[in-house]
């Protein structure tokens, strides 16, 4: 398969792009922000391409809620035209497939402009394989987490950094707040699978790991060695977001998906990753949600 990624420098992509190159797939186009291509540029700039590509990745987002509460133009900016950039993209160099990553959130009942943008690429990438006859498979992904030089302070980085450096960890909501978890290997481990299942259709991917968040912060904090940590929970209401999310994987389950890593065990490898990567953690610093791709 030749494939065209964006945001593969991110979490999932970073794991999938390895994914798939061990699997011996060629990748014909990357783009990612980091390197200094901006996924909007598909839409204004020629690309040269020499060989036809087969499935297009979409991986690069703006991706934190609260961000796109305070400043509601990042998700449409980088959501909304990402992915008219990428699916003209499709569209003119006749790319007959695509990933596109949504949000499990677009399940939620809550609505802020982070989840409406993700409707949009949704019923976007619909609307383009009805009228242009672009296959799709849309991946819902629930709190993926994983070892890598985090620059999108994701939950799971920001309270591991804070433990290691013996500082607070903060919980935003209140105490009873749960998420519920993907370890990278698992979510990498479904989209394969879903590569070979049926096409047009939406997959919601998780661990199975909803967990009480003021749990996961006790279990941090006595998990990492020499930890002198405390959880301070803010019990101020969140602006649109739920605080108990568990996700359906009975379509993934149907395809013979089973996540093998528990919030538990994900947390352990993170914790040896650490470790073993102490720059993850002494060079971090919390930057808020950004746009990769």
């Amino acid at each position: 398969m030749k494939y065209a990624i964006t945001g593969h420098k991110g979490l999932i992509g970073t794991f999938l792009k390895q994914r798939l190159d061990k699997e011996k797939h060629k990748c014909v186009l990357q783009i990612d922000q980091r390197e200094g291509f901006n996924v909007n540029d598909l839409l204004f700039k020629e690309y040269e391409i020499n060989e036809q590509i087969d499935v297009f990745f979409h991986f690069a987002a703006q991706c934190k809620i609260n961000e796109a509460i305070a400043n509601p133009v990042l998700p449409h900016k980088n959501n909304v035209d990402g992915i008219l950039a990428v699916l003209e993209f499709c569209r003119k160099h006749k790319i007959p497939k695509i990933v596109v990553a949504s949000s499990s959130r677009v399940l939620s009942p809550e609505r802020n402009a982070y989840v409406a943008s993700k409707i949009y690429v949704e019923e976007l990438t619909k609307a383009y394989a009805e009228c242009y006859g672009i296959e799709y498979i849309i991946v819902r992904p629930s709190t993926v987490y994983g070892p890598l030089f985090d620059e999108t302070s994701r939950l799971v980085n920001n309270w591991l950094t804070a433990a290691f450096k013996s500082e607070k960890l903060v919980l935003y909501g209140n105490k009873g707040k749960t998420l519920d978890f993907t370890y990278i290997d698992d979510f990498v481990d479904g989209i394969m699978l879903a590569l070979e299942k049926k096409w047009n259709t939406e997959y919601s991917i998780s661990g199975e790991s909803e967990v009480r968040l003021i749990e996961l912060a006790d279990y941090i904090m006595t998990s990492v060695p020499l930890c002198k940590s405390v959880l301070e929970v803010t019990n101020k209401p969140e602006k649109a977001q739920p605080q108990k999310v568990s996700v359906d994987i009975s379509a993934m389950k149907k395809i013979k998906y089973k996540p093998k890593v528990t919030i538990h065990q994900g947390i352990d490898k993170m914790i040896d990753w650490y470790i073993k990567n102490p720059d993850a953690w002494r060079n971090y610093e919390d930057k808020g949600a950004k746009y990769y791709g």
